[in-house]
């Protein structure tokens, strides 16, 4: 196929922003406020102390979003991007969280700003009898809320087992038994570590679970689950009692859900509670 001609090319001409119309700006008529507006899923690094003293680089997936008022059209959504790679050329790091949702709020001009951050975090975590060691993977996620103030929640998810106290009492020998989930979303003074959030999920079940376990582990967690057995109320009264003895802990949102091995569906509870 021929090339066209040189002469036949249309160039572009340079573009002048400040002759740009913006859209997203301009008034709209149907007088509704939006809640929550701006993008989701944006991939970014995170890096986090460990409480050994060490560090810990992981990829955490960020969502950030603004109010808007009832007058604007719509939000404009490069400049979330914008503040996020201009905060660091770095990864992200939980300190700085709060000083970028602020950095959000004002560069759209919001009255609120919210900003997400989930992501999986690993712990290094030994066999209860034999010591064999293994990495546990946790789901976090900070979330944070400027509107004049910042607010920061930090959400942790951990799996543990369960074993149904009732089976124990009506079975002749055995009890089922499944994987259960454990949540809570707190808010906190001072420094709360993951790993300690972690310990007090995992005490509230019947027994936690292991990365990697040899024989003599398998008797001991088999035996520990039929000596602790809990409902799922259980769970989630345990949890409620320990963060209520936590000073750090000024709120929170628990919830636990048995992944059930002898129904076709889950068991589930959950609390919230503020303590200020």
């Amino acid at each position: 196929m021929a090339r066209p001609k040189a002469s036949t090319l249309k160039r572009s001409k340079p573009t002048d922003k400040a002759s740009m119309p913006d859209v997203q700006s301009s008034r709209d008529v149907r007088n509704v406020a939006i809640d929550r507006v701006g993008v989701k899923d944006v991939v970014y690094p995170l890096r986090l102390r460990t409480r050994g003293g060490g560090e810990q680089t992981t990829v955490a997936t960020i969502n950030m979003y603004v109010s808007l008022p009832h007058t604007k059209k719509g939000t404009h959504m490069s400049r979330f991007l914008e503040v996020l790679n201009a905060q660091t050329s770095e990864p992200v790091t939980p300190r700085r969280i709060p000083s970028i949702t602020r950095a959000i709020c004002e560069r759209l001009e919001a009255e609120t700003a919210h900003l997400e951050a989930s992501f999986t975090y690993f712990i290094k975590k030994e066999a209860p009898v034999t010591g064999t060691p293994g990495l546990m993977d946790y789901r976090v996620t900070f979330e944070c809320m400027a509107n004049g103030t910042e607010d920061f929640l930090m959400k942790v998810s951990a799996p543990a087992a369960s074993l149904c106290p009732c089976s124990k009492e009506i079975s002749e020998y055995g009890a089922h038994n499944q994987r259960c989930r454990i949540e809570a979303k707190v808010r906190f003074k001072g420094e709360l570590w993951i790993e300690e959030l972690v310990e007090v999920l995992e005490r509230a079940a019947s027994c936690p679970v292991y990365a990697t376990l040899k024989r003599p582990d398998e008797k001991w967690v088999t035996e520990r689950a039929y000596e602790n057995p809990k409902f799922v109320e259980d769970i989630i009264r345990d949890l409620a009692v320990a963060l209520d003895g936590n000073r750090k802990i000024t709120y929170y949102e628990i919830s636990s859900e048995n992944f059930e091995s002898i129904h076709n569906h889950n068991a589930y509870a959950q609390i919230t509670r503020d303590k200020r």
